[in-house]
């Protein structure tokens, strides 16, 4: 069973089953040079809201060695895709003008697609001088993303385009990730299953 927050702005209802707290372990399993890297990791991943039309995102991870060694984060920002209004803030710090679009149910179901589904627009940041624009759309408890755009730091390791699944199974949020890195075509990268944390 899904609990909802009631407080959830009505743009966000489509994303809400993500909202919350999830913990479980995934694994990396990945070609690097001529060795291929298995890693288990531990997982700790937060979704909420602030009010406004998105999901604040943070995802933290740690090896699951005997000293649990911090592994990788990365953070973001989740939002259903669509144009934008006067009254809604930006750029910057600048507010918004007039009334805020997509108040209500009745206009969130205006932006459903021909899938039947809500395109998304997620944007992540990595620590590593990463920074990822995944465009996909979420239908029901089921989302599907694919980079729109990488940028890299001069200094970061080479990485050129992803993929993501995410889906909730049997009350637990699965994920996949593909990714096209170190001189490789789109492939096999990471899992994980991970459940609520009450």
């Amino acid at each position: 069973m899904i609990e909802l927050d009631a407080n959830v702005p009505a743009e966000l209802v489509p994303l809400s089953w993500l909202v919350g707290l999830w913990e479980g372990t995934g694994v990396v399993n990945y070609l690097v040079g001529d060795e291929t890297r298995n890693i288990e990791f531990g997982q700790r991943l937060s979704f909420t809201h602030d009010g406004l039309p998105h999901l604040n995102y943070t995802s933290y991870t740690w090896l699951l060695d005997d000293e649990l060694t911090p592994h990788v984060t990365e953070t973001g920002y989740w939002r259903l895709s669509r144009p934008a209004a006067d009254g809604d803030p930006g750029p910057g710090m600048l507010p918004g003008i007039g009334v805020q679009p997509f108040t209500t149910a009745r206009a969130v179901e205006t932006l459903r697609n021909a899938d039947d589904a809500f395109d998304i627009e997620v944007s992540l940041v990595h620590p590593g001088g990463v920074s990822e624009l995944y465009v996909g759309q979420v239908k029901g408890a089921r989302i599907d993303l694919a980079t729109d755009a990488v940028l890299r730091t001069a200094t970061a390791k080479e990485y050129a385009a992803a993929t993501r699944i995410y889906g909730l199974v049997e009350g637990h949020l699965l994920w996949a990730w593909d990714i096209a890195a170190l001189g490789q075509d789109l492939r096999t990268h990471a899992s994980g299953r991970l459940a609520r944390v009450e």
